[in-house]
């Protein structure tokens, strides 16, 4: 069994926790360093305008609920004069 596994893998061990390594291709680590950034690029074009998009419909529901709901009137509201008193006025002020 150790035999297979040296002859199979010479050595191989996966870690999670080790950075992959580049290839040594000059122009694939090109090509692979300009997907990348594109890829990123691409994630952060999408996520604006997804953002962009759910404020938008929020904004739009909001004005909907707005426009659909009829003004709160009271009809126990007693009309009335009103004047501001400054504080020498008022009783109880020092």
């Amino acid at each position: 069994m150790s035999v297979f596994r040296a002859r199979t893998f010479q050595g191989f061990r996966f870690d999670p926790f080790k950075a992959p390594r580049r290839p040594r291709h000059r122009i694939l680590r090109w090509v692979l360093g300009a997907v990348g950034v594109a890829l990123l690029l691409g994630l952060l074009f999408v996520s604006v305008f997804v953002g962009i998009a759910m404020l938008a419909v929020g904004l739009l529901v909001r004005l909907w609920k707005q426009r659909s709901s009829k003004p709160i009137t009271h009809g126990d509201t007693i009309p009335g004069d009103y004047r501001v008193l400054s504080k020498a006025e008022l009783p109880l002020a020092r």
